[in-house]
């Protein structure tokens, strides 16, 4: 009887170190793959890293985005003289085209100024739906560029009745803004 009981014991033991070793032997495997070097790689490693890399690329992919609207052709014969008419065909020609809008603050506003109101009104334009970047470029002056063109104009009607806008510039053609604005210092 007490030979059976050292030799179960035995038996466990050894099952015991021999499991412990296996794992020690799949981080080690792990760790192994890690330092790889790139001559090393055989075709199941490539193929590993190829299925990794498709994964994020899909990820990444431009058709996740929303599409963009295609381009209208320029159709001179419908442009007459009528001012609303050129602003329509200057707007249409621009859709599915990225345009950049300059737009001056007013009241010589210092960076700090200009960046938290031309954040708010960012911020403004896209919970309307305008989906724009911004880039401050001096202490007065900033960049709004949309990645539809078309939109520039609903940008700049709601811009030029904006408190502190000055002008708002699309294609060098310059609309002032409607109403002045006297920076108060406690608003900061």
């Amino acid at each position: 009887m007490l030979r059976a009981t050292i030799f179960v014991l035995l038996l466990l033991a050894l099952t015991a170190a021999c499991l412990a070793d296996d794992k020690g032997k799949a981080s080690n495997d792990k760790k192994a793959k890690k330092k790889k070097r790139l001559q090393d790689y055989n075709e199941r490693d490539l193929e590993a890293l190829y299925a990794q890399w498709e994964e994020e690329e899909e990820r990444d992919d431009p058709d996740n985005y929303p599409p963009k609207p295609k381009p209208v052709q320029f159709d001179p014969s419908k442009l007459s003289g009528d001012k609303s008419n050129v602003e329509a065909m200057l707007q249409n020609s621009q859709k599915g085209k990225t345009l950049m809008v300059f737009v001056s603050v007013s009241d010589s506003p210092t960076q700090r100024e200009t960046e938290r109101l031309t954040g708010k009104w960012e911020e403004m334009l896209r919970n309307g739906g305008i989906l724009i970047q911004r880039f401050v470029i001096s202490e007065d002056r900033a960049i709004f560029m949309l990645q539809d063109g078309s939109e520039a104009w609903k940008m700049k009607d709601f811009l030029i009745e904006q408190e502190g806008c000055e002008v708002v510039e699309i294609e060098q053609k310059k609309y002032p803004g409607k109403k002045p604005h006297r920076i108060n210092k406690e608003e900061l």
